[in-house]
């Protein structure tokens, strides 16, 4: 690598090998690179100029470092996707540096720049507003781009300037805005929803026909390979199994906490999780861009999908638009004072209703992202606001679709003690979420024990067989143990299995051919559950539903724990879009919260549609809002936001009426003048504009960005 060296202080040095030495793919190839050294702690590089900074540890490594980069060459210039931090971290700074830019440009050019070439420029600039002025008055139409165009067309007539300056000023700060704004939701977006698995086991054959397997990055798999997947690993590909059989946690597909059981000829899907077992995986779909097009494609085009509130201001901002023009005209009518006219002509109530209301729909967008909120379009979040009813689907939305055991009860010689011991002793020897749960109770209850079992047999989506103590044990599923294995129960045993399998998953303990006891497994609700349903309901979402396909009994009690006001148990999954569209017909707006496949049609037929974290990929593309964090208290946290993006847009409108009036009446009266008039309107839009791009959640530490970092950001 050919460079210079353009600072070198302490453990901070700068290099800069040139425009255009590597792109910005390159640029994270090479930052990895680099980091792969202890010494150095932090570097920033620009593919704008080639600069390179780098924070080491030890001032020491300084030569090391030259060495290094001294070795650097084109091959080892490697494009790569680059980090979820880097990547922001980019769209931060070119962000400020334009807007630096723009700034620096309006007023550094007032100072070098001859008033004739100023002029000039400002021209130039002034012509797309003239056209879209002229164009809507062709057409007939008094809207805010004739009001604009007229606006500039007359202050250029009166030689004002200033005033044609600072309003093409604002709405190009705006346009930037916006642009930052959407490039920051779209890449949150994505990288919410990557799978992070690099390389994969390629299955293929030697020439000896031998199956072998070889590790392959997989990027390079493609449709109609065959890989492996296994015990613990999460499936990366979607893909039918061509060899082997395993339990799949599909809990972000189907919203079902419990794995289930697929063999030769079934389906899988990316972002599910083998709990055991090998499986071969013939590819159907790999590729993650493939899979994300249709939600980012929605994210570009949420600019359509424009709150109620944003689509209303717009039409006020134009229907306000003739009444400006006409006082204009009465006020040189009465007065034949152009100077008066003009004063009127520069306030302009649509300015800063039409600029404000989309900054802080926008704002809001921003702030839920920043939050781990992803909101396509700012409809969604006006709808989220007026809802007055909220659906969850109980799986996955108010569970942790994370299995408990609940209870334990001994059905024969042994003890309730002895009954978890020995569970735990066979279900050890295997990964999947319930073994876990049975072995996580008896190490909470101290119940260690020694291995007096012969050697284990799972059966997969079965259970498992063992000797213990001379006698044969299983442990599994009802079907497994009493039809497979033939285990017959008393009618007390059987009574206890009725009372327990209406609120519980049941797993069976046999032992020398005799049920000997029952593991009552349970996927408790979130603990913040019963918090997140109150505040909703302080925050006027009156009523609170539960869809289930649990029993009776279990749906029942989760609703009383947590003050559900309606549920609805046994629902299968085609009848939940039902029940939302009979809820909506009742006159309420909805809200419907889900996460599995199963719920997709529910989550269409509401008003707007919210996925959990672990959702399916079919939920994430149906669903209007995406949760990218795990934690329910994020709904409460989303109705402040946008109840207060609707109150925030509410008081801009009366506050902007009021101040503008005032001026117009100021204008009429000959107290200010055009240049007055102009500057104060467009002061209050900036300000305005200001307010409604603040948060709305309370933050307890700003956001600030340090100097150094801003200032070399501006420089490159």
């Amino acid at each position: 690598m050919i460079y210079d060296i353009v600072y070198d202080k302490g453990t901070r040095l700068r290099v800069r090998a040139g425009k255009d030495a590597f792109t910005k793919g390159e640029t994270y190839g090479l930052t990895s690179l680099l980091l792969e050294y202890d010494f150095i702690e932090e570097v920033a590089i620009s593919h704008r100029n080639g600069s390179i900074l780098i924070l080491y540890n030890d001032i020491d490594k300084k030569e090391e470092i030259l060495t290094i980069l001294d070795k650097i060459s084109q091959k080892d210039l490697v494009e790569i996707e680059g980090e979820n931090n880097a990547v922001m971290k980019e769209l931060s700074d070119n962000f400020f540096m334009k807007l630096s830019k723009r700034i620096l440009k309006r007023y550094l050019f007032k100072v070098i720049l001859p008033i004739p070439f100023r002029r000039v420029r400002l021209l130039y600039h002034a012509i797309p507003y003239l056209y879209r002025g002229l164009k809507s008055l062709v057409n007939l139409r008094a809207d805010v781009a004739l009001l604009d165009g007229t606006a500039i067309a007359c202050s250029l007539y009166k030689h004002n300037f200033s005033s044609v300056g600072s309003m093409m000023f604002l709405l190009s700060i705006s346009d930037l805005l916006e642009e930052y704004t959407m490039q920051k939701t779209k890449h949150t977006l994505k990288n919410s929803l990557a799978i992070n698995v690099d390389s994969v086991w390629l299955v293929s054959e030697d020439e000896d026909g031998n199956e072998v397997e070889s590790l392959a990055p997989l990027s390079e798999i493609k449709k109609s390979d065959k890989i492996r997947v296994r015990t613990g690993a999460m499936i990366p590909v979607d893909g039918v199994i061509a060899d082997g059989d395993a339990m799949i946690n599909e809990s972000s597909m189907t919203g079902e906490s419990l794995a289930v059981h697929k063999g030769e000829g079934k389906a899988v899907h990316a972002g599910t999780v083998i709990e055991e077992g090998s499986i071969v995986i013939e590819v159907s779909s790999v590729n993650d861009d493939t899979r994300l097009n249709k939600i980012i494609q929605m994210i570009e085009e949420s600019e359509d999908l424009k709150a109620g509130v944003q689509s209303k201001a717009e039409k006020l901002a134009d229907s306000i638009v003739p009444y400006s023009l006409l006082v204009t005209g009465l006020t040189y009518l009465l007065t034949r004072n152009s100077i008066k006219a003009l004063s009127v002509l520069m306030v302009d109530f649509s300015c800063a209703i039409k600029l404000t209301t989309p900054i802080s729909v926008i704002t809001a967008m921003k702030e839920a992202s920043d939050n781990r909120m992803m909101v396509k379009g700012g409809k969604f979040l006006e709808a989220y606001a007026n809802a007055d009813t909220i659906v969850f689907d109980k799986t996955g939305t108010l569970t942790n679709a994370s299995p408990v055991l609940e209870e334990v009860i001994p059905c024969g010689k042994y003890t309730r003690e002895e009954v978890l011991k020995i569970s735990a002793c066979i279900e050890e020897h295997f990964a999947h979420s319930v073994a876990t749960a049975i072995v996580k109770k008896a190490k909470e209850e101290n119940l260690h024990h020694e291995e007096e079992h012969s050697e284990v047999e799972y059966i997969v989506a079965h259970g498992i067989s063992t000797t213990y103590n001379g006698e044969k044990a299983i442990i599994g599923s009802y079907h497994f143990v009493c039809e497979d294995e033939g285990i017959k129960f008393t009618k007390k045993q059987q009574k206890l299995v009725d009372e327990s399998i209406d609120k519980y998953s049941v797993i069976f303990l046999a032992i020398g051919g005799k049920l000997q006891g029952i593991l009552c497994i349970d996927d408790p609700v979130r603990d913040e559950a019963n918090e997140v349903i109150s505040e909703l309901k302080e925050l006027g979402v009156e009523n609170i539903i539960m869809l289930t396909g649990d029993s009776e009994n279990a749906a029942k009690s989760i609703a009383e724990d947590l003050g559900i006001t309606r549920y609805q148990s046994q629902v299968l999954p085609e009848d939940k879009a039902n029940i939302i569209k009979e809820i909506r017909e009742e006159g309420h707006q909805v809200i419907m919260v889900g996460d599995g496949i199963n719920d997709s049609p529910a989550l269409s037929a509401a008003d707007v549609s919210v996925a959990m974290r672990n959702s399916s990929d079919i939920a994430r593309e149906v669903a209007d809002i995406s949760l990218l964090s795990d934690h329910l208290y994020d709904l409460v946290t989303l109705r402040k936001l946008s109840v207060g993006m609707l109150e925030k847009i509410n008081t801009n409108y009366r506050h902007i009426v009021l101040f503008n009036g005032t001026l117009i009446a100021l204008g009429i009266t000959g107290l200010i003048t055009p240049t007055t008039s102009s500057l104060l309107h467009n002061l209050s839009t900036m300000l305005f504009g200001v307010r409604s791009s603040k948060s709305v959640l309370d933050k307890d530490e700003p956001i600030v960005i340090e100097a150094e970092n801003a200032a070399e950001a501006i420089s490159e």
